[in-house]
């Protein structure tokens, strides 16, 4: 699988750019062997719950980034490695979770990049509780469904627009 070219952008040169984008403020830790991903945004909203997380990560990615806000919960984790393993297979950029994951050494063994707050080998609920392409805010920043968002080890970018440089 390619990586996209969005993903060549490197946030702080995107920042040097365009000043006025939004920079998320949360400290995420990556796993995954790729480090950086960029792409339209996808949300789901969830709490301890991660069946609308499997449903959007069973669609075609076409490239997107999903982000998870998943309400800080470090309890249980809402992805794993049947997860990112699926949204690898299915063409997504990454996966932003706002929350826990676990695997986290399979994790690191793809070719995918997630980011989240920590890990818990706790599994999360299946209650089909959640929302789906909501405006999500955690970091500072609002994700809208449809902007497009920059990452890598320096951080999280968001645009409107397409950024080039």
């Amino acid at each position: 699988m390619s990586v996209s070219p969005l993903a060549a952008l490197i946030t702080c040169d995107i920042m040097d750019q365009y000043p006025s984008l939004p920079s998320c403020d949360t400290q995420f830790r990556s796993f995954g062997r790729r480090r950086a991903m960029a792409g339209k945004i996808r949300t789901v909203k969830v709490f301890e719950d991660n069946t609308f997380i499997r449903q959007v990560l069973s669609e075609p990615g076409k490239g997107d980034v999903l982000v998870v806000d998943a309400a800080a919960s470090l309890h249980c984790a809402v992805v794993g490695d049947m997860i990112a393993k699926l949204a690898l297979d299915n063409g997504w950029s990454g996966v932003i979770v706002y929350g826990a994951i676990r695997d986290s050494e399979q994790i690191d063994a793809m070719d995918f990049c997630v980011k989240a707050l920590g890990t818990n080998p706790r599994k999360s609920g299946k209650n089909s509780l959640g929302l789906i392409d909501v405006p999500v805010t955690f970091g500072n920043m609002t994700f809208v469904p449809g902007q497009y968002l920059y990452s890598d080890a320096d951080g999280i970018v968001v645009s409107a627009e397409p950024v080039s440089l």
